[in-house]
């Protein structure tokens, strides 16, 4: 007999408390002692931007908002912001792949330069949805909770699950999946992600995650080739679902690309599947950007702010200045377009906090995944969603869909201290939320453009001699 889905995710919850899971206290090492005093300007409150009210910071947690007694020259630091400067949430990226793709060879994962680059932009917890070396993953992130590097919150996943994996197992049992979980969760792999796992084997995996207190996210198909719709992942107990909403309009004759493009919303079938996360409680990670990389760029959302050229090494600039430009994908272009209008009916039918913000954007050279989170903020406007809207599902929709929403995503006394500020009302014009000034996590505040700074020249091989450690493919071949 079925758990009801709110049951499910309440079980999941106390058992990530009981067994040392997402939701126990901040890890990061902290060396701040007297607190630190943020005063002036303005803050978002959830709803809109109010006077901030004042906020003090203490051993990387918010100690008080708005608390008429704060002695400033008690504080460690007085940080005044200028009357054009909003306090808000660090924004969490629930797709983020610090993996690139720089030859056609494979992916790598960055860990030299992005994590620096997602502090700068404002990413203090990042979800990394599927990683091609887990083992290094989880290096970084322990190295940052030692105090040892300088990034955003990591919340591992460890390997993919599924035959998205290089040298997937296809005939592998239930009970080889399960020592599989059990291993990463002893590790410390604070979720999972499953990419292209067929229906014999997902509800196994996600009852055994579960039982470690593991949230479960998916990259899942139509039904067809067995593959398993989002519907039916929903049913089964998933907690949260990528890309494609599923249901009647994902029929399973068709793969889910080639049935999506032509899947409006203001069809029954579309109200069915989104009352079916409604529901059932479930996420909704929308990736609308991802697509957008692919197809025609359009300029509004993919200038290029950042720069981009001037992370990678001189050599690595040389490469990509010398390949021929990348042709547009005109599916992709056609789901970004879909996705847009997708998402709006979505939210107008209630779902509104069950969205989440995922970038899902392994480079290959032209833009960078750590700007990206200000992309896909400027695309759920675009969408037709408010600007408070669309910072909700940066912050505190993420942090719940992560089971941290008790210690992140607003600023609110007790929460951990992961906060930034940007230059420019982002309710005015949401791509004022480019315009970072300097992130705080864990009460530690960083420089914006320090850190930028620090990773610039960093990205890439340095010469055609370490070429081979960017492309795991012609390793593997050689």
């Amino acid at each position: 007999m079925l758990m009801p889905p709110f049951g499910r995710r309440l079980l999941t919850v106390l058992l990530v408390v009981l067994l040392g899971g997402t939701a126990l206290p901040d890890r990061t090492v902290r060396a701040q002692s007297a607190p630190v005093v943020i005063r002036g300007g303005w803050m978002f409150n959830g709803d809109g931007m109010v006077r901030n009210p004042g906020v003090v910071v203490r051993a990387g947690k918010i100690l008080r908002v708005g608390d008429p007694q704060v002695d400033a020259s008690a504080a460690g630091r007085v940080v005044e912001l200028a009357e054009d400067e909003y306090l808000l949430p660090g924004f969490i990226d629930m797709h983020a792949h610090y993996a690139m793709d720089l030859f056609d060879a494979g992916r790598v994962e960055e860990h030299d330069a992005y994590p620096l680059l997602f502090l700068a932009n404002g990413v203090t917890s990042t979800f990394t949805a599927g990683e091609m070396q887990p083992e290094e993953m989880l290096a970084l992130r322990q190295a940052i909770e030692r105090g040892e590097r300088r990034g955003p919150r990591i919340f591992n996943t460890g390997p993919y699950y599924g035959t998205a994996r290089p040298g997937w197992d296809t005939t592998k049992t239930v009970e080889a999946l399960h020592a599989e979980i059990d291993h990463w969760a002893e590790r410390g792999v604070r979720g999972i992600k499953v990419k292209r796992l067929g229906p014999r084997l997902l509800p196994a995996l996600i009852e055994r995650a579960h039982q470690h207190g593991l949230t479960v996210t998916g990259h899942l198909g139509s039904g067809y080739g067995r593959t398993v719709n989002p519907r039916d992942a929903i049913t089964m107990g998933i907690d949260r679902i990528e890309h494609f909403l599923g249901g009647d309009q994902l029929p399973d004759s068709v793969s889910a690309y080639d049935s999506l493009v032509d899947a409006e919303p203001g069809t029954p079938a579309f109200r069915r599947i989104t009352q079916h996360f409604i529901d059932h409680g479930v996420y909704f990670d929308a990736t609308i950007t991802a697509y957008g990389y692919y197809g025609a760029q359009e300029p509004a959302v993919f200038d290029d702010f950042a720069d981009a050229a001037q992370y990678f090494t001189p050599y690595m600039q040389r490469v990509i200045a010398e390949r021929p430009p990348r042709e547009p994908y005109d599916r992709f272009e056609t789901i970004y377009r879909l996705k847009h209008r997708r998402i709006k009916a979505f939210y107008e039918a209630g779902a509104g906090p069950l969205i989440t913000l995922g970038t899902d954007h392994p480079s290959w050279g032209q833009f960078l995944a750590p700007f990206s989170v200000h992309r896909e903020l400027h695309a759920f406007v675009r969408a037709g969603l408010p600007p408070g809207a669309a910072l909700r599902i940066a912050t505190i929709n993420g942090a719940r869909a992560l089971g941290v929403g008790d210690h992140l995503g607003s600023v609110a006394p007790g929460k951990w201290a992961d906060l930034v500020v940007v230059r420019g009302n982002p309710l005015a014009d949401i791509r004022n939320t480019r315009n970072v000034q300097w992130t705080m996590k864990a009460g530690q505040i960083y420089d914006a453009q320090t850190l930028k700074d620090a990773a610039t020249g960093r990205i890439g091989p340095a010469g055609p001699d370490e070429e081979a450690a960017w492309a795991p493919r012609a390793r593997q071949s050689e």
